[in-house]
C-alpha cells in the first residue's frame, strides 16, 4: 500500500488530542468505539459568532470539492477563506490550536461556511482519498488531515443537522457550540466511519467556521504565522 494511506500523528502531536479533549471542563466524549468524537458547548460567546457571521458573509463564493464525483448538488453551500491576519479570527484560531495540542503550523487557514435554504453538503469525509486524482494539489506538501474541528455560529430556524452515519448520530445547530473528531484512526489510516452529512437547511441560515489539522506543516509564508 502506498505510503501517503498512513499517516504520521505523532509528528504534529496529533495522536494526543483525544487524550488532551477528554481533559476538557464541560466537554462530552460521543459513545462509540467507532470515532474520536468530541462535543463542547459556548466555545464561542455570541458576539465572536455574529463578527465572524459577518465576515463569511462579506467574502463568502462558492465551495468546491475534492476528486469531483459529477454530483453538481453534492455541495452546495458557499465558503469564505477567512484572513488569518485579522485580530478576531487569529484569536480563534489560536484557541482551537490550544485546545488541540497541535501546533500552529499544522493548521489550514480558518474556513467560513453559510448554507442559506435547501442547500447542504452531502455524505463526505474531510480526509483525502490517498488514491483521488487531486492527492498531489492537496496534499502533497502538508499531507493528510488528522482532526477536524467546527463550530456551529447559529442556530437556524429549521434543518442544519449534521449527521454522522456510522453512528446515526444528529448534532443540531447551536450558536458557539464546538465539535472536534479525528479523521485519521489510531492505525494510521483514514477512518471511513468519519462519513457526515451537513443536512439541508429547511429555515433560516446556517454558519458554521472549520479548523483542518494536517499531518505535516502547512505551507505558510515568512511571518504569516508572527
Amino acid at each position: 500500500m502506498a505510503a501517503n494511506h498512513f499517516v504520521d500523528m505523532a509528528s504534529s502531536s496529533a495522536d494526543r488530542t483525544a487524550e488532551r479533549l477528554a481533559t476538557v471542563p464541560s466537554i462530552r466524549r460521543a459513545p462509540t468505539q467507532r470515532l474520536e468524537q468530541f462535543m463542547l458547548p459556548d466555545f464561542l460567546d455570541t458576539d465572536t459568532c455574529a463578527a465572524l457571521i459577518e465576515r463569511i458573509d462579506r467574502d463568502v463564493h462558492p465551495s468546491t470539492i475534492a476528486d469531483p464525483n459529477g454530483d453538481n448538488a453534492f455541495r452546495t453551500s458557499t465558503t469564505c477563506d477567512l484572513d488569518h491576519r485579522d485580530p478576531l479570527v487569529r484569536s480563534v484560531n489560536i484557541r482551537l490550536h490550544d485546545l488541540t495540542g497541535i501546533p500552529l503550523a499544522y493548521g489550514e487557514p480558518l474556513q467560513g461556511q453559510r448554507y442559506d435554504v435547501g442547500q447542504e453538503f452531502k455524505a463526505h469525509t474531510d480526509y483525502f482519498d490517498p488514491g483521488g486524482s487531486d492527492w498531489e494539489t492537496y496534499c502533497a506538501i502538508p499531507g493528510q488531515r488528522s482532526w477536524t474541528l467546527m463550530i456551529y455560529l447559529n442556530q437556524p430556524a429549521a434543518g442544519g443537522a449534521t449527521r454522522f452515519l456510522a453512528t446515526g448520530k444528529l448534532h443540531q445547530p447551536e450558536t458557539g457550540r464546538l465539535l472536534a473528531w479525528n479523521n485519521v484512526g489510531a492505525d494510521g489510516a483514514p477512518n471511513p466511519d468519519t462519513l457526515h452529512h451537513g443536512m439541508k437547511v429547511r429555515k433560516g441560515r446556517k454558519y458554521i467556521i472549520t479548523k483542518w489539522f494536517r499531518e505535516r506543516p502547512w505551507p505558510w509564508g515568512p511571518g504569516e504565522l508572527d
